[in-house]
């Protein structure tokens, strides 16, 4: 394209007669055609850089105020907001969190308004509050975009007995790591997003952008009421959103940043096998009955081989054919397996090369299994043969996989299986959770606005990468809103969200506020 738009602004400028007439003849549109290609070319059309006195001002003050943001993170790690275990005290909590927060925003100067979502009720008849829902603005000039970003407060349970090295609800800080239960899921992400707003305030800046947020306090729990409430205010808060921002999960390096673009789906299966209500004796019916545990055992070990791949037929039918360009994305990704091997403590994993962990790991369903209801499973030894037992198990779904072919495929397949041992016994199989997978376009515009902000913070382009795990929010906000969603995350692919030692590293915390607030600054490019 090159060399032939220079062949030919060579000819129109130079007026010499071509061989050829009609190449030598130019209208206005023509002329005018060809040097919008030109400059193009030349980039002279991209979108122009972020004032860099206003950048610099911006990152010093961050830099200046990094303990007070660290301060203000112990502040919120120290509330214990629990969502997963259903009891009052934990309930109190979130609604203490959510009060924090609303308080933040308020005296940002936004205009906050805490959503009271009702009960949630329990299997147990019981019931509970659910904690508000913030919806939050700041700004509302028609001249600028308006960026939504999407965070929760909740967190899932601690407790130092578990192996925690110190309290998970008190941040501490060891060689530059901050440990403490909710520091990067999601408490210090959000934080992040608040603190680069409080720049630009402390500055007296206007924010580049308007910026809308959204925070719940039941994530962890499934996000109780979120979708419920997304669909009302679709057309009343959500109107005059034009991009979503989530930052919920990870990088997959401890040190490269990345740009999130797509998540697996998942489907959670249970398989009831049932002799009667009550256990055996293993010396009085071992032998002469069909035991529960050893079909199911059976059933289980039908799902997946040694080698990961799952044997239910048909489940791979709807997966995409792998393309030469889709090898390439994963050999662009920096990933050192021996240091992702030994953070993951794992010895040995089932493929040798990186871009079959990654492929395995974003673009291929997986089969776990989770766990068996009603088996022994305290110390010592019991000779107890289980009555009823319950398997749990999941598959990661894929962009184009179907949950309630999955559903049929998965259901036929444990059918056809149990049918063979002719057991007496009864068999039920169940979907308790049907989650699409989410995959966005990378070539939106915020997508860009994201990679140019990383390049400016961090000298290095982004990793673009999918997530193996499951983030329904942004499948939801997607079909519902109908708006651009990109995940940006803060956190490192070692900072061991749900376990034990959770952490955000310093670095990590500070340099993503950065690195949102010069995203605000390239997002106002684009208006």
């Amino acid at each position: 394209m090159k060399s032939n738009l220079s062949i030919l602004s060579f000819g129109v400028i130079s007026k010499k007669p071509s061989p050829h007439p009609k190449v030598g003849r130019f209208t206005a549109a023509s002329l005018l055609a060809v040097l919008l290609l030109l400059l193009l070319e030349r980039g002279m059309f991209s979108s122009p850089s972020p004032p860099p006195a206003l950048l610099e001002k911006v990152f010093r003050y961050i830099d200046l105020h990094q303990d007070e943001f660290v301060q203000t993170l112990k502040e919120w790690v120290a509330i214990e907001s629990d969502s997963v275990q259903p009891v009052p005290r934990f309930r109190q909590e979130l609604f203490r969190m959510m009060a924090m927060a609303a308080d933040m925003l308020q005296r940002l100067g936004a205009r906050v308004a805490s959503v009271d979502m009702g009960l949630q009720q329990l299997p147990d008849g019981q019931s509970l509050p659910i904690p508000p829902i913030i919806l939050a603005e700041l700004g509302s000039d028609p001249t600028k975009g308006t960026v939504c970003f999407y965070g929760h407060l909740d967190v899932q349970p601690a407790d130092q007995g578990d192996g925690w090295l110190t309290d998970p609800y008190v941040l501490t800080e060891v060689d530059g790591k901050l440990y403490g239960r909710g520091a990067t899921d999601n408490k210090g992400p959000v934080l992040a997003w608040i603190n680069a707003v409080s720049a630009f305030r402390a500055l007296e800046q206007d924010l580049p952008v308007n910026i809308k947020f959204i925070i719940e306090g039941m994530e962890e729990a499934g996000s109780v009421a979120l979708e419920e409430l997304v669909e009302k205010e679709k057309d009343r808060f959500f109107s005059g959103v034009d991009y979503i921002v989530i930052s919920d999960n990870l990088w997959i390096s401890q040190r490269k940043p990345a740009i999130t673009y797509g998540t697996r789906g998942n489907s959670y299966f249970m398989v009831e096998v049932k002799c009667r209500d009550q256990d055996f004796h293993s010396g009085t019916f071992g032998g002469i009955l069909h035991e529960p545990m050893a079909d199911l055992v059976a059933l289980l070990g039908s799902l997946v081989d040694s080698s990961g791949h799952i044997l239910v037929p048909g489940i791979y039918d709807e997966v995409v054919r792998l393309t030469e360009e889709e090898i390439n994305t994963y050999k662009a990704i920096h990933l050192d397996l021996e240091e992702y091997r030994n953070s993951s403590q794992i010895e040995k994993f089932l493929f040798d090369t990186k871009e079959e962990i990654l492929m395995h790991l974003w673009r291929y369903p997986s089969l776990s299994i989770h766990g068996i209801e009603g088996a022994f499973d305290e110390p010592g030894a019991k000779t107890v043969i289980p009555g009823r037992v319950i398997g749990k198990f999941s598959i990661r779904l894929v962009p184009h996989m179907n949950v309630s072919v999955v559903e049929k495929q998965v259901t036929r397949h444990l059918e056809d299986v149990f049918s063979k041992r002719n057991s007496s016994n009864k068999m039920v199989v169940s979907m308790a959770l049907g989650l699409h997978p989410w995959i966005a376009n990378i070539n939106d515009t915020q997508y860009l606005a994201a990679k140019r902000a990383i390049r400016t913070v961090f000298g290095t382009e982004p990793d673009m990468i999918r997530d193996g795990s499951t983030i329904p929010i942004a499948k939801m906000f997607q079909e519902i809103v109908h708006k651009s969603v990109v995940l940006i995350p803060l956190g490192a692919v070692d900072d061991g969200e749900h376990s034990q030692n959770e952490k955000i590293n310093r670095w990590n915390y500070i340099e993503g506020t950065k690195l949102f607030a010069a995203f605000f600054l390239e997002m106002a490019q684009l208006h």
